[in-house]
């Protein structure tokens, strides 16, 4: 061999080397969990979300969250939606409820109205059968899911627990429908019929299986298995598939818990009770600690496992506590004081979240944020931390990515408006802006509509979190300029007002009421 071919051949195989070098460098997709807890108020944890602890912080129990708080950033100002569907359709599409028109929560009976009769408002014609990834289904907002997307980028994506993301006979009731490669007891249902497995996850009628019995979870069936731990242990067990694999996966793990029925975890009841609590309450409180045992052993296995490094935790509630007395939360399992009103209201108890995120190298551990973001930015966040560009959509996108923050959790950026838009009625009992309402936030201000009363509220979040100073006469130029925008943004997203049943007449648009 001549002494070119030597020199060519040995450029050659620097060249491999260095390239394959490269390649070896390049770091591996993160795993990522969504760790989605149902109903969890924002003062339902031992993690204090507000400037300061408070008693009923001291109430529970939740090491785990600390854990997480202590290893990753704490959000005080995430937000979801007043209910659970429209909280959990944003996430898996991007768009706000009010563009999607999945605004109320879907009924496991396809085609039905979940809305309250109302004496005063008709209600509007919105997508009672959820999130679809096939276009064509009547009554349902046609999108590409995040898992679907995650999964044609080569992660192992599973669901577990609740998905209520659309009613049965339609595709988006199935998890697997929606990008998932394996649902765990996810269905059309929106709670569990029971938490016990000596029970079967159900409540059975006339010897039938009950509407909402939690499907897949035979095998703990007779058991004294709680909700809360079979789902635990089906997940860890799904999760190991793809670890073996040295595949990325995508974990959404939507807990059934703390929603009703309020049932005792009887591995925590006992020390709640004998710490005073009534019974509903020491119930409660044992659901919470359950649901975080359920955490920390997420946080072990990862550990265990040694991919912790690489993994991404992202730890939300779909919208706020059970609370329905309107003003300041009652006598109930749940309780958002500061915050006003609680579930179905677009005051603050009803949509402020606990919202934690921890990422190793690139989250700061114990760091706490001030800045705002909303539920529908998770779809944009999570491609990005994926590292999928531009995928494929056939919806358009409203959230935001909040990447930056996570980076930077000390960047301020308070001009962008959120919006919350509730045209429907949730609940009976009767309450100021437990129905019918919608609201926008910018900055510190926040405008929230009446729609029945026509009534235009204004708060300073900053030093009235709990909603209880109405600044709207003291400031009328603020009121303007956030019904305008308010207005502007429902009108671009082509959202719906109801109808009064009286004249048949639309409601007015927020900035008609200023005019």
């Amino acid at each position: 061999m001549d002494k070119f071919s030597v020199r060519i051949r040995l450029i050659i195989g620097v060249l491999v080397v260095g390239m394959n070098t490269v390649f070896a460098q390049k770091p591996a997709p993160p795993n990522i969990v969504v760790f989605l807890v149902d109903d969890m108020g924002w003062q339902d944890t031992s993690v204090p979300f507000w400037k300061q602890a408070t008693e009923l912080n001291r109430r529970y129990r939740t090491p785990n969250m600390e854990r997480l708080a202590k290893e990753g950033l704490k959000f005080t100002n995430a937000y979801a939606m007043p209910v659970c569907t429209p909280t959990r359709t944003s996430l898996l599409s991007g768009v706000n409820a009010a563009h999607s028109r999945i605004t109320h929560w879907t009924s496991p009976n396809k085609n039905k109205n979940t809305d309250v009769a109302d004496t005063t408002l008709n209600s509007v014609d919105w997508n009672i059968n959820g999130l679809s990834p096939v276009a064509g289904i009547e009554h349902t907002f046609h999108a590409t899911p995040l898992p679907t997307v995650l999964s044609q980028h080569g992660y192992y994506t599973i669901h577990t627990g609740k998905a209520h993301f659309g009613s049965a006979g339609t595709p988006g009731s199935d998890p697997k429908n929606l990008g998932f490669q394996v649902n765990i007891a996810g269905s059309e249902i929106g709670h569990p019929a029971s938490y016990l497995g000596e029970k079967n996850y159900d409540n059975p009628v006339n010897g039938k299986p009950g509407r909402n019995a939690v499907p897949g979870l035979e095998a703990y069936h007779g058991t004294d298995t709680f909700l809360s731990e079979a789902l635990t242990r089906e997940a860890l067990k799904a999760i190991d598939v793809p670890i073996r694999k040295k595949q990325p996966f995508f974990l959404y793990f939507g807990h059934y818990a703390v929603h009703t029925p309020i049932m005792a975890d009887k591995r925590f009841v006992e020390k709640y009770l004998k710490a005073g609590l009534d019974s509903t309450e020491a119930k409660y409180a044992s659901l919470v600690e359950g649901m975080d045992k359920s955490l920390g052993d997420l946080l072990n296995f990862l550990d265990e496992r040694k991919i912790t490094d690489n993994t991404v935790v992202i730890f939300m509630s779909d919208n706020g506590g059970l609370s329905t007395t309107p003003l300041r939360g009652g006598k109930e399992h749940t309780h958002n004081l500061p915050l006003r009103a609680g579930k179905g209201s677009v005051y603050e108890g009803g949509i402020r979240e606990p919202m934690l995120v921890r990422w190793p190298g690139v989250v700061k551990p114990g760091g706490v944020t001030e800045n705002y973001l909303i539920v529908e930015d998770f779809f944009p966040t999570i491609l990005e931390i994926a590292g999928v560009q531009k995928p494929t959509l056939v919806q358009q996108i409203d959230g935001q990515s909040f990447l930056p923050l996570l980076k930077n959790p000390a960047v301020r950026a308070n001009s962008r408006a959120l919006v919350w838009h509730h045209p429907n009625r949730w609940i009976p009992a009767e309450g100021p802006m437990l129905h019918w309402a919608s609201a926008v936030r910018q900055g510190d201000w926040k405008l929230v509509y009446d729609h029945r009363t026509a009534a235009l509220e204004l708060y300073n979040l900053k030093d009235d979190i709990g909603e209880l100073k109405n600044r709207a006469i003291q400031q009328p130029d603020k009121v303007k300029q956030l019904a305008l925008l308010l207005t502007k943004q429902l009108k671009d997203w082509n959202a719906q007002m109801p109808t009064f049943k009286k004249t048949g007449k639309p409601v007015a648009w927020p900035d008609e009421i200023i005019q």
